[in-house]
This record gives structure tokens, sequence and C-alpha cells, in this order.
């Protein structure tokens, strides 16, 4: 009898653990990451942040068209489209971690649009205007996208097709590399990547002062209790991009301190002849765009302009 109390306090300690961190690793509330104008600060971002607000409300004034698609799991996955010229790419972007498409690409999609291109931000599973209320860093959201890159294939039968992510998005548009995307989708751009999504969780956990090796097994048992059947499994970016036929850039920051730089040399070493790797001095995480505008631009234009070729 004590031995069946003993193991029932074991099982009940076990679940409301692995709960505890899948709420606070992979569960989405609706709140302030939802809002357009809501930013990280810090050293790296404060001095930035005019000029974010500024570009958001610049995306925010265009018109855009809502557009929906449904998981392969059930949910209503949301949209903006914003309309380019007859003829011209269509490019869907992936934001990260609790982001949000205005805000993570509002500095971004200003090469595009100058361009004459469509853009469809996405809104990521369980955030934004989309269902559900668990992130995968991936797993899932590849699924996602491949659905979504679908969708823009039918919808824009003559079109080229590109994908763009950043940080989560990033590492999730080159997971889906390997999938079997439409024959429209011409290149990949990954901004600040992960390679394995155990190693950022546990980095990040221990950079919070969490142990996150510790964190790891009871997140697995959450995730797959509480998120419906999630397995992370060994689905990593490097692996996907070693099968890819996708043309593929990667742009990284080297002070970012949240995806250090380091983890995006394995996506460039597993393909070297399709995966292109830049990376930008000072920059922080998702900033190498604001620290260096210039080069950001023309780096990008050039990727997109060899892929059309």
């Amino acid at each position: 009898m004590i031995l069946a109390v003993v193991l029932l306090i074991l099982l009940l300690l076990l679940l409301a653990v692995s709960y505890g961190v899948y709420r606070f690793v992979l569960y989405a509330p609706v709140g302030k990451q939802n809002e357009p104008h809501h930013l990280p600060t810090g050293e790296q971002y404060d001095p930035k942040k005019d000029e974010v607000h500024r570009l958001v409300d610049d995306l925010l004034a265009l018109p855009s068209e809502r557009v929906y698609i449904t998981s392969n799991d059930g949910l209503r996955l949301a949209g903006d489209y914003y309309a380019g010229e007859a003829g011209h790419p269509v490019h869907i972007c992936c934001h990260g971690y609790r982001g949000l498409g205005v805000r993570d690409f509002c500095g971004g999609v200003q090469t595009l649009m100058g361009r004459g291109d469509g853009v469809l931000l996405i809104h990521e599973r369980a955030q934004g205007d989309s269902q559900g209320h668990t992130m995968t860093f991936g797993i899932r959201e590849r699924e996602d996208v491949l659905l979504w890159a679908q969708y823009c294939a039918k919808r824009f039968p003559d079109l080229p097709l590109f994908l763009h992510g950043l940080s989560m998005g990033a590492s999730t548009v080159l997971m889906v590399s390997a999938l079997p995307l439409p024959a429209a989708v011409r290149g990949i751009v990954a901004d600040c990547p992960y390679d394995v999504p155990r190693d950022i969780i546990t980095l990040t956990a221990d950079k919070m002062g969490l142990p996150g090796k510790l964190m790891w097994p009871f997140l697995c048992v959450g995730a797959f209790l509480f998120g419906h059947g999630l397995r992370f499994g060994d689905v990593c970016c490097h692996e996907a991009v070693k099968h890819t036929r996708v043309p593929i850039e990667i742009i990284h920051g080297e002070d970012d301190r949240f995806v250090p730089a380091y983890m995006s040399e394995p996506m460039a070493a597993a393909n070297p002849a399709l995966v292109i790797r830049h990376t930008f001095p000072g920059a922080g995480h998702g900033m190498s765009y604001l620290v260096d505008t210039p080069r950001y631009r023309a780096l990008t234009q050039a990727f997109l302009d060899k892929c059309l070729r």
C-alpha cells in the first residue's frame, strides 16, 4: 500500500513538472506577443526601437488580405497577403518564436515589396490569428509551411515562390526544404536559424539560470502528453538541407545572443553546393537588416535574382 502511494505521488510529480515545463517552453497564450509593437528590450534593441516602430506602422498601413488554410491536424492557420505586381514572385515569410510576421519582417519585406513582389506573412500555429496553443520549434510548423507553399502554388500557378524565415521561422523553412515542395519554390532565405531544437531550448534555459539538460526529459514527456503527441525525434536543419533541391541563403548576426551564429554553420557545411551563408558583424538576434541595411538588401537582391535566372 505504501509503495503504491509513493509511486502515485511520483507519477503525479512527474506529470506536474512535465506540464509546467511544457507550459513554459511550448505553450503560447494570447497576449503581448500578438501585439505588433511589442518589442524585445536591451542594449541591442533599444537604439533601434523607434526605427522598428516606424517600419511596423508603415507595413500596417498597407492594404492586405487575410487568408486561411487548415493544418494537417485541423487547425485554422492565418496569413496576411500583400499583393505584388503582375508576374512578380510571391514570398512566404515565417516569423519567430512568440513572434508576429508584421513585426519580425517589418524591415526585410521592404526589399521584397520594393521589387514589386507579393508577400504572404503567415501566422505560425498558436500565434497571431492562427489556432492552437503549442509551438513545436519547426517540427509541425514545417508541415504547415508546406501547405502554405501548396496554397500559393495553386493560387498563383505561374509565379515563382520563395520561403523566408526568421529565428524559429528560419529553422522551419530549412526543415521544410527536404519535403516535397512545389516546383515553383525557387529559393529559401533563413535569417538566424538554429540547427537542432533540443540545443536551442536547453541553451536558452541555461542562460536563464535553469537546468536545461535536466528539463529536457520533462519537456519531452510534457510535449507528448499535452502537445497532442508531439515528438521532437531527430529532426534537425542540417539533415534536411542535405537533401534539398532548393538554393538557400543563410544570414546570421555575429553578436546574436539568443541563437549564436555557430548554430547555423552545420547547415552551410551540409550542402555547400546549394547553401551560401553570410554573417553580419555586430548584429544581434534578427538585427542584421537594421545593423547594415544596404548590405542586407544587396545580398538578398543578388540571391533572388540568381534563383530567378
